[in-house]
């Protein structure tokens, strides 16, 4: 993967924690950087930490199927960001818990990080170096995830939706170019 490629990657696997962290600052009445910088560091951590652990569970069984590794890689990012872009298109309203602490931080923390342990499986299918992409998926969500907040109060639910769709596409993209790269029809 190119560094580009990985640039887009980690942003795209950061849509849902932006995404959430925005409902965060829309629902506390002040976003105070402490709870901007924890929101970061629990998004982050987390989307570091997942395809860190993906890569590593499918490295031990990644040679059995290498002939397949590609389909699988296409097949794991198309349904990630297809259903990132579905989940932005339904659009459920639901009041988001004001609070930082771990009781709310920790389950959505793991809920916006499970497609970066599918894209950690995918890359050890493909053999690519994991740990570019664990320390820009961290570093990039964790900056977004601030920003979020910070934004949520200024300017509210308008880009939730469109920060999932861009994600989404994002993943299919890449998932796309896996595929025709092993297909031999992209370079």
């Amino acid at each position: 993967m190119t560094i580009w490629e990985m640039l887009l990657l980690a942003a795209g696997l950061s849509m849902d924690a932006f995404a959430v962290s925005i409902c965060k600052g829309l629902a506390v009445s002040r976003a105070r950087w402490r709870d901007a910088l924890a929101a970061g560091l629990w998004f982050g951590g987390f989307q570091a930490l997942m395809p860190l652990l993906g890569w590593l569970l499918a490295s031990r069984f990644a040679d059995a199927i290498t002939a397949y590794d590609h389909w699988i890689a296409f097949i794991l990012l198309g349904w990630l960001g297809g259903k990132m872009i579905y989940d932005a298109l339904r659009r459920e309203e639901k009041p988001a818990d004001p609070s930082f602490g771990p009781r709310a931080m920790l389950p959505l923390a793991l809920a916006t990080s499970i497609d970066a342990l599918a894209v950690g499986v995918s890359l050890a299918f493909l053999s690519a170096n994991v740990w570019p992409v664990v320390g820009l998926a961290g570093g990039i969500t964790c900056l977004l995830s601030v920003a979020g907040v910070k934004l949520g109060r200024l300017i509210g639910r308008r880009f939730e939706s469109r920060a999932q769709l861009a994600g989404g596409a994002v993943l299919i993209l890449i998932g796309v170019r896996i595929l025709l790269q092993h297909l031999g029809i992209w370079g």
